[in-house]
């Protein structure tokens, strides 16, 4: 399965009631006799003509008497602008200025609303002269007045003149509307946390204070809770969001906090992830069976299978895994660790790695990428069948497996692997079953790029196909910016007692968690907030701590027991 990343990008679309025709049959190509066109409600004396048109096959002919042709246009806009437009010829015998003309009136219902008073008639009054006997456009723009709901306009012949009328158009001038949007983050995306800026777009309406003029302001909830009310449209800083997905929904109201009619929301929808610290130490302790991508630190890109806590761990040299461990294969969702940005000297990341099955038909395939802020997998660790139950690890800085090992490594194995790359040289490197401490030694891989000026953010797990992604284990990830931060001889003491404790679950929405240790022995547990300011403090009973005082956020807790005192982020939803 073929992966391509997509940059999302925020497009926001002004929203308009855009124009629209408003004439019934203005073209005057539809009849429903030679002397009736259709859709016209007033018609006397008129003949369709065929010969002298403007456009299209057929014109309205007035020939001799006083003759009219009219038009009610309904669903008027008070306040609203309409252009009108119409092309006329008055035959050369005729056009001293008085042969031909336009009246109308601005109507509610049947009443007449005159906005003219003297005798000609409302907003649309002009008379016609012959022009050199050529087709000649009349257009002007009227708006209506606050009372109107329907117009009428009438053209009208006098004494024995010729004239043409052609191609006539009522049409509704486009009006902006206010629009709320969100310009970032987008819908969907995945940002860092726990700080989010959502930045806004608002047109067409003035957001300020209920008094000093303004047309009113901003009501928003985040996640449903209470609405927030907004006066201005600076961005809204969100402070202390947990990880996982999060919801805002906006609306502008008036001065009074009503809605407007109609309703302008916006919502928008987004994954926040946390940004680990460098060095980061991924023992993965969490909780047997649960999804990787589920945990705080983790976030998925794709869908599909997911890479799954398992229990157990691995062990190389004298490093042995703690907490427990995660195991992969075939196709599915790709998680993420984001960590600290860095854009010089050099990012590593070293784990252990066993792959315990291969398809078949096994090719080449890469399942652990540094990725930088841009997206792109700079670099890409490989596993290479040499035969059904055998392996090589390879390199490469691109999308083509460039650098392999010359060891060949047993389905079973535990294999240990150091790969980096080089942000001043632009290289990739890589080391496999390296000694543990001690000085970097050379590489056992290595890969130029051509890319430059790079800043890593993201550690990638990839699950492309089941002939490129085999089952395998990884345990214990470590990234960090030195050969010493990722090749431990063994776990520190404070990494042993971090994994001494086990939290779950954890994001927790169902007000508690549970604490289990390798003991019977009293568990006591003080909670802080973000601010360091003690919200809970309790004893566990029967290893389950109830939490559902707490409100949605993130929170430090210190966990006691004999002595031994550990703490470790706990994440309400």
């Amino acid at each position: 399965m073929k992966k391509i990343y997509l940059l999302l990008f925020s497009l926001l679309t002004v929203s308009f009631s855009f124009g629209q025709e408003l004439l019934v049959n203005g073209t005057l190509e539809g009849w429903d006799d030679p002397n009736t066109p259709t859709g016209w409600t007033k018609v006397e004396m008129v003949d369709q003509e065929s010969t002298e048109v403007h456009s299209g096959t057929f014109s309205a002919k007035h020939t001799g008497g006083t003759s009219d042709l009219g038009q009610t246009v309904s669903g008027i806009i008070p306040g609203t602008s309409y252009t009108v437009s119409l092309w006329y010829k008055v035959d050369a015998a005729f056009g001293d200025g008085t042969d031909a003309r336009i009246w109308s009136y601005w109507k509610n219902g049947s009443s007449n609303l005159s906005d003219n008073a003297d005798e000609l008639r409302g907003p649309l009054n002009a008379y016609f002269d012959n022009n050199g006997n050529v087709w000649t456009q009349y257009t002007t723009t009227i708006t209506a007045p606050a009372t109107a709901d329907n117009f009428y306009f009438e053209l009208r012949t006098y004494g024995s003149a010729v004239v043409y009328w052609d191609d006539l158009s009522f049409f509704q001038e486009a009006t902006a509307v206010p629009t709320l949007g969100v310009v970032s983050p987008t819908n969907g995306s995945n940002v860092p946390g726990p700080d989010v800026s959502v930045e806004l777009s608002v047109q067409n309406f003035n957001v300020g204070p209920t008094s000093g003029g303004f047309d009113g302001h901003i009501h928003y909830n985040v996640d449903g809770g209470a609405n927030i009310m907004k006066y201005d449209t600076d961005p809204i800083n969100l402070i202390g969001l947990s990880a996982g997905s999060h919801t805002i929904d906006l609306e502008l109201v008036d001065n009074s906090h009503n809605p407007l009619t109609p309703p302008v929301t916006a919502n928008v929808t987004f994954t926040v992830y946390e940004v680990q610290a460098l060095p980061l130490s991924e023992h993965f302790d969490y909780t047997v069976g649960e999804n990787l991508a589920d945990q705080s630190a983790w976030t998925n890109y794709f869908s599909g299978d997911d890479v799954v806590i398992s229990a157990g761990n691995l062990s190389y040299s004298t490093l042995n895994g703690s907490g427990n461990s995660i195991s992969f294969d075939g196709s599915g969702a790709d998680p993420v660790v984001d960590y600290t940005p860095t854009s010089n000297g050099k990012i590593y990341s070293s784990f252990m790695l066993q792959v315990d099955a291969l398809d078949t038909s096994a090719i080449d395939g890469y399942f652990a990428v540094l990725r930088t802020d841009g997206g792109d997998y700079a670099g890409r660790l490989w596993i290479s069948p040499t035969s059904a139950t055998t392996f090589r690890i390879g390199v490469s800085s691109g999308a083509a497996l460039t650098a392999i090992n010359t060891t060949d490594h047993n389905v079973g194995d535990v294999v240990f692997v150091v790969f980096n790359y080089d942000i001043d040289n632009n290289e990739v490197n890589a080391w496999v079953n390296p000694t543990l401490g001690g000085a970097e030694p050379a590489a056992d891989l290595n890969d130029t790029s051509s890319s430059s000026g790079n800043t890593f953010t993201q550690f990638l797990i990839r699950q492309d196909n089941n002939t490129k992604t085999p089952f395998m284990i990884m345990d214990e990830l470590r990234i960090g910016t030195s050969w010493t931060d990722v090749t431990p001889s063994t776990l520190s003491i404070s990494q042993v007692e971090a994994t001494a404790f086990n939290v779950y679950p954890n994001p927790t929405s169902t007000g508690y968690v549970n604490i289990t240790s390798k003991t019977n022995d009293v568990i006591n547990v003080t909670v802080f907030d973000i601010l360091g300011k003690q919200v809970l403090k309790n004893t566990v009973n029967n290893n389950r701590l109830n939490v559902s005082t707490l409100t949605t956020g993130v929170y430090i807790m210190k966990i006691s027991q004999n002595g031994q005192i550990i703490t470790k982020k706990l994440v309400v939803k």
